[in-house]
């Protein structure tokens, strides 16, 4: 099993923190280069607890779906969406949000399985979990700038 934990500073409040990392809109904005739609399920608005969404999306020139759903959510804490179909084995993403002094920290850690027995880890370690670490570094960064905006 592959692991990737980010840590991301935000100066905003912890509630806006949280609805923006659930919001589909602002997903879709940082995966435009994938091409990602919300194809099915919740595919607008921010997903709640035990709703499912429905992803499709062009990596490595391939077409993929992902049909994920909220497994837990406690508002502005913490939520949790898991793969129920899709290209890994295993997909366990949470989020975890802390506020100090008008900032959020919010870790993510993405724990994922991929395909294929001795092949899959072995994609995993050349070149899969660098790649998404990227892709969650972008909506991170796509998360952080949108919440400071609307500070300002």
């Amino acid at each position: 099993m592959a692991v990737i934990i980010l840590k991301t500073q935000i100066a905003a409040p912890i509630e806006k923190c949280f609805d923006l990392s659930r919001s589909i809109d602002l997903h879709l904005k940082s995966m435009q280069h994938t091409d990602e739609r919300a194809i099915d399920g919740r595919t607008s608005g921010l997903i709640g607890f035990h709703e499912t969404v429905t992803w499709k999306a062009r990596h490595f020139r391939i077409l993929f779906r992902m049909k994920v759903k909220i497994t837990e959510m406690k508002y502005p804490d913490h939520f949790t969406d898991e793969l129920v179909t899709g290209p890994f084995s295993k997909f366990h993403h949470q989020h975890r949000f802390q506020s100090a002094c008008g900032k959020t920290e919010m870790t993510d850690r993405l724990e994922f399985v991929s395909p294929f027995g001795l092949w899959g880890r072995l994609a995993d370690w050349l070149f899969l979990k660098k790649y998404l670490r990227k892709l969650l570094l972008e909506r991170n960064k796509m998360i952080r700038l949108e919440a400071e905006r609307a500070l300002n």
